[in-house]
């Protein structure tokens, strides 16, 4: 009985630190295009990247504050904050806790306005240029 707790309490903490480790990209490491990193400033920094189809993009929380990255616009307060080309899925990073990372990969091309949730009063809002692949 002890070792079936022990089990899953490991299980559920493994589980529910992946998105912070791995993002949500399919648990899969992937070397980043550009960093992103998230501030006490309520900054994303830099606040605009520019990256090819099919690359990704790491977020890193440096700062002492629970951060968010969000392109959802059922989660926004002002659509103006939240912008996705055509074709383009919503995400939400869920709360990224000091020292947290969230990764995703972009593959439709555009542009992607993103914002924190907890700090988008403080127009704690980035953007993200995503160039078609080179044929």
């Amino acid at each position: 009985m002890l070792k079936k707790f022990i089990f899953t309490m490991l299980m559920s903490s493994i589980l529910f630190f992946q998105p912070w480790v791995y993002g949500k990209d399919g648990g899969k490491k992937v070397q980043p295009a550009a960093v992103i990193t998230m501030s006490n400033l309520l900054k994303f920094e830099p606040a605009e990247v520019t990256v090819t189809a099919g690359e990704t993009v790491l977020w890193k929380n440096s700062s002492l504050l629970v951060h968010t990255v969000t392109a959802d616009s059922s989660l926004v307060a002002n659509p103006a904050n939240v912008a996705l080309p055509k074709g383009a899925a919503p995400f939400n990073s869920g709360n990224i806790e000091p020292e947290g990372t969230f990764q995703h990969t972009f593959t439709v091309p555009g542009k992607y306005r993103y914002f924190c949730i907890p700090h988008e009063a403080a127009k704690m809002i980035g953007e993200i240029i995503v160039k078609p692949k080179p044929e």
